[in-house]
């Protein structure tokens, strides 16, 4: 599986350059030119290192790593950005990132950076259990946005429907808010109604409970929002 890399940079020679020299490497790179861009390829797709610039339109690289942090996302971040005030390296650590570059840079530089961050977090952030997620009878499959229940019949999800399993299987056994559903999953400039959660609940126990009225898994939490009640069990 290649090494894949979210590259947030809304200055288009910069990111394009990068983008290049990146792929000369063996990456696989995917550009996110906004902030709120930047949030929604974090959820919908898998990253081994997001590297973020902080001055961004819509939405600033640091609030981009906190929302990427919130929806307990734990892939690498590295800030590339001309801000290097003291202050500025510190709020980004405080973030949640875990490298941060000034603008200009070496090349050289970035990619040992990139290889040590790679080299460090490489167990936590590949393999197979954080792709695949199987419960009961029940089998979650992030990377082909796929599942299989108890009569192993193919389901085809969505991105928002594997989002949304995504942050209840990160959080499994905790009752996630609706607020924070809706912040996660669906982002800061779209506002859905909490009914349209509710639908997505309702749809995840058609396809997984055994008794969608009496649901073992996908429960509410009256009043505050909604908890999978799951442990992580063996692939076949």
């Amino acid at each position: 599986m290649s090494t894949r890399i979210l590259l947030v940079e809304d200055e288009p020679v910069l990111a394009d350059s990068l983008r290049i020299s990146l792929q000369l490497e063996g990456y696989e790179v995917v550009v996110a030119r906004t902030g709120p861009d930047a949030v929604r390829q974090s959820r919908e797709q898998r990253f081994d290192l997001a590297i973020l610039d902080v001055m961004l339109p819509d939405m600033d690289g640091f609030a981009v790593c906190s929302a990427i942090r919130n929806s307990g996302n734990r892939v690498p971040v590295l800030f590339l950005t001309v801000k290097n005030s003291s202050s500025d390296k510190v709020r980004g650590f405080q973030m949640g990132a875990d490298d941060y570059l000034t603008k200009p840079f070496h090349l050289d530089e970035l990619l040992l950076r990139i290889k040590a961050l790679l080299r460090r977090t490489r167990p936590a952030t590949s393999g197979t259990p954080q792709d695949v997620f199987c419960f009961g009878e029940n089998e979650i499959n992030f990377s082909t946005f796929t599942a299989r229940n108890r009569h192993r019949q193919e389901i085809r999800l969505t991105q928002r429907e594997a989002s949304l399993l995504r942050l209840l299987v990160d959080r499994r056994n905790e009752v996630v808010s609706r607020k924070e559903i809706l912040e996660t999953v669906w982002g800061y400039d779209v506002l859905p109604t909490t009914r349209t959660i509710d639908n997505f609940i309702v749809n995840f126990r058609k396809y997984f409970e055994e008794d969608a009225r009496r649901p073992r898994y996908f429960q509410s939490v009256r009043g505050v929002g909604y908890r999978l009640v799951a442990e992580e069990l063996p692939e076949e």
